[in-house]
């Protein structure tokens, strides 16, 4: 069997790598043919290379190292890098996340995505006297094109790699914000389109991805056993999907939000960032960008504190870095923060390893303590955010109020996904209003009598 999609006992889904049992004989070989040069780039991509064992693989369609079943990532020639690359030439380019391209593994200019990233990073000082903070930060992913969440960055480097490889058909399994992204941007570079989901995905993240005319498949199960699905069908159709075979390049683009922060706060490293979790690549990749920064020079090298937030309610990445171990025990989802509901992560323990060389740590909250972040951001800052943003949010604030969080250093949290994505999450905690008459002694009597007056 070719070892790009061999499953052994093992899913090699992103990101779960979980076992299980396969009951299918060997699959066909399954690499399209190359599709001629669509535009050239530079490409500083050397090889992949296994992220436990160090062997290296060519740059091809690989789902994960043949040896050790660990995810394989990719490796740039750093030097070429330094000698031709200045961060001063990346002032002068668009405001999106194709300004860093040396340091994204494509060969050619991006087929989709063109308008993807480079969101705004906002000073916030209201949340931060609520919070007791001097300086605070957060990285907008809210409002990232086309479909509000951070996932756009990772499925346009996917999807751009799909048709170097030459695939025509792509997928993913998804906890609803992944789905989104490889739905619309399927849509925008002509793919046809399988999207794996748990059944009980919310509304507004099913909408948002057959509006695309994608092929929704939900699945009776949790995202976990979607996982397992999806990579069997990796294994047997020549299909690129985005957290299987494409996995390699697609979290790659993770990265720009790394490079962003340190670009907009004038080429410096925060002392803290705190990211939320579901599989774990996110606070990985990030990390590796703020390494790439510090080996190019464009970044003075000091630490960066990583702090991880997860949902009580699935939280095996927290609950090991508590233990202080990297050792990941699976858990079985129950939270309303369905975009970090993943039980058995496979970028878990590297996660942890990152947080806790770092010096940072890992928490989680309960539903009540998400719905009080997102409401808490929304009343500050404007930024009305998803429950995986309402669990950094509160997050932040219990780390701060242990006193894990210094409350005197640079803080950024990054807000993964837009609020309207999950209204359902707080819909139960805001009062309806009763409507009045049109007449001005009705709007006095109910919203101004019990209004202390304002000062002036």
């Amino acid at each position: 069997m070719d070892s790009r999609f061999r499953g052994n006992d093992k899913c090699l889904c992103d990101p779960c790598i979980s076992g299980h049992s396969r009951e299918s004989g060997n699959p066909q070989r399954v690499i399209p043919a190359k599709l001629e040069s669509i535009g050239g780039i530079v490409s500083y991509a050397v090889h992949l290379k296994c992220r436990e064992c160090a062997r290296t693989y060519p740059l091809e369609p690989l789902a994960a190292c043949e040896e050790c079943w660990a995810p394989l990532e990719v490796v740039y020639d750093y030097g070429k890098l330094w000698a031709d690359l200045r961060r001063e030439d990346i002032a002068e380019r668009p405001a999106n996340m194709w300004r860093y391209h040396e340091l994204l593994p494509l060969d050619s200019e991006p087929w989709v995505g063109k308008q993807t990233g480079f969101t705004p990073l906002v000073a916030a000082p209201r949340l931060a006297r609520a919070l007791g903070v001097r300086e605070l930060y957060v990285k907008n992913d809210a409002v990232n094109h086309p479909t509000l969440s951070f996932k756009d960055r990772v499925v346009a480097v996917a999807l751009s790699k799909a048709r170097e490889f030459g695939f025509d058909t792509v997928g993913c399994s998804s906890t609803g914000n992944l789905a989104n992204a490889v739905a619309a941007q399927s849509a925008a570079g002509g793919f046809k389109t399988f999207i794996f989901v748990p059944a009980d995905l919310e509304l507004e993240k099913i909408i948002a991805t057959r509006i695309y005319g994608a092929n929704l498949v939900k699945i009776q199960g949790n995202y976990d056993q979607v996982n397992r699905l999806c990579s069997e069908v990796a294994q047997k159709h020549s299909w690129g999907i985005v957290n299987v075979n494409l996995r390699s390049y697609y979290a790659e683009g993770s990265k720009t939000v790394g490079f962003e922060i340190a670009e907009q706060l004038g080429w410096r490293l925060p002392q803290n960032i705190v990211v939320p979790m579901a599989g774990g690549a996110l606070i990985t990749k990030i990390y590796k960008a703020f390494e790439e920064l510090k080996e190019l020079g464009w970044v003075e090298p000091a630490g960066t504190k990583f702090f991880g937030a997860q949902a009580t309610g699935c939280s095996p990445i927290s609950t090991a870095a508590k233990r202080g171990t990297p050792e990941i025990e699976p858990q079985k989802p129950h939270t309303i923060a369905k975009s970090l509901a993943i039980g058995n992560p496979a970028d878990g323990s590297f996660a942890v390893k990152r947080i806790l060389e770092s010096g940072g740590a890992g928490d989680d909250v309960a539903d009540e303590e998400i719905v009080e972040g997102i409401c808490l951001l929304a009343e500050t800052e404007g930024i009305f955010t998803e429950t995986a943003g309402g669990v950094t949010v509160a997050v932040t604030r219990k780390l701060l109020s242990q006193e894990r969080l210094n409350p005197d250093e640079s803080i950024v949290i990054t807000i993964t996904g837009n609020g309207l994505k999950t209204v359902g999450a707080v819909k139960g905690c805001l009062e309806e209003e009763e409507a009045i008459r049109p007449r001005l002694a009705e709007f006095e009597d109910r919203y101004l009598s019990a209004t202390p007056a304002i000062a002036v």
